[in-house]
């Protein structure tokens, strides 16, 4: 609220009214501004668009008869670019208003007959302002709680990727990996056609893909020599405690099932679930993919990398049984005709 010209409470709120009489403008502008409003008044209905677009307005009184255009047409334009601003619609009869479908059509909150009386404008006016001071609060409370939202999955984010962090340092060979295995894992996604929400959650899955190492022990992480059954067990449990430790915040929710699936095989014999085909999650059935590539190409512990032309060799071969063949064509494809991509991949995280 603020004090106004002879000592008029202002409320706030904006009120444009558009009719090309200027003896109704006249009137309405000492109706509304006694009555607190801030009020613009425009005889043309052309300017009046342009004010609109160029002008902050909480609610606009507009005349449905005029010239050059009539009113359906100015919110016809207006909503082109404005799909929130409150109209009323004055008619000079009810036999001249435009069909209800127009109304619905165009947004129009209401209208009412001209009369020398203002009453029922009076209440459509305190009707829509009450709306729109609701939806303003609405906003403003959704606004407060992105804001919250954003920076609590920052702080989780960079715990995460604390542990993240941790983890790569235990082996000097992985360093990189889950970097990598995320850009591979997005690269297959667009060439499959995904969503940016799909593209989003590969790009974040793959860099907490094997957050669940954590919890394997050092001397089975790092042992040289071939696992025995019983740490070959203990690696294998790295994707459940992955999802359980990400399971403790629900902005991870759509990461759990990439994080808990992307050591299923297609052919069912993989783990922790033995999940087979299309029931492996989607995004978990291409994080496998990239995951395996770039352990395939990358220096281990017991091992060198492998030539590129043996690992797409053996990708080929175990489509169907490791791989989802679809998957498996559109990496491979990849490989063959947009290898410059991986390459840059590659030296991006050595």
């Amino acid at each position: 609220m603020r004090i106004g010209n002879n000592n008029i409470v202002s409320n706030g709120y904006k009120v444009i009214v558009v009719d090309d009489e200027p003896g109704i403008i006249d009137s309405l502008s000492i109706f509304l501004r006694r009555s607190g409003y801030e009020f613009t008044g425009v005889t043309n209905p052309l300017e009046a668009i342009e004010r609109v677009k160029n002008e902050h307005f909480d609610l606009m009184i507009l005349d449905f008869i005029m010239t050059p255009i009539h009113g359906d047409q100015v919110v016809e334009e207006i909503r082109k670019f404005n799909k929130e601003l409150y109209i009323l619609l004055l008619t000079g009869h009810k036999d001249l208003a435009p069909p209800l479908e127009t109304i619905k059509r165009l947004d129009i909150q209401g209208y009412c007959e001209k009369s020398d009386k203002f009453d029922q404008l009076l209440l459509l006016i305190e009707s829509g302002i009450k709306a729109i001071s609701q939806m303003n609060l609405i906003k403003q409370i959704n606004e407060e709680l992105k804001d919250t939202y954003e920076r609590l999955e920052k702080s989780y984010m960079e715990s995460i990727q604390t542990l993240r962090y941790t983890v790569e340092a235990k082996d000097v060979y992985t360093r990189g990996h889950s970097d990598r295995v995320s850009e591979y894992a997005v690269l297959i996604g667009q060439k499959l056609g995904l969503s940016e929400e799909d593209l989003k959650n590969l790009r974040i899955g793959g860099l907490f893909h094997d957050i669940g190492k954590i919890g394997v022990p050092d001397s089975i992480l790092l042992k040289p020599g071939k696992l025995t059954d019983n740490e070959y067990s203990e690696i294998k449990n790295h994707p459940t405690i992955g999802a359980h430790i990400l399971s403790s915040a629900s902005i991870f929710e759509p990461l759990l099932p990439i994080v808990k699936h992307h050591h299923e095989r297609y052919d069912g014999n993989g783990y922790p679930s033995k999940l087979a085909g299309e029931n492996i999650p989607y995004l978990a059935r291409i994080t496998a993919v990239a995951d395996t590539f770039d352990a395939m190409t990358s220096k281990r512990v017991y091992r060198n990398e492998l030539d590129l032309d043996f690992v797409k060799t053996e990708m080929e071969r175990c489509k169907g049984t490791q791989f989802d063949p679809q998957i498996t064509d559109a990496f491979l494809d990849i490989l063959n005709n947009n290898y410059d991509k991986i390459q840059e991949i590659r030296e991006k995280y050595v």
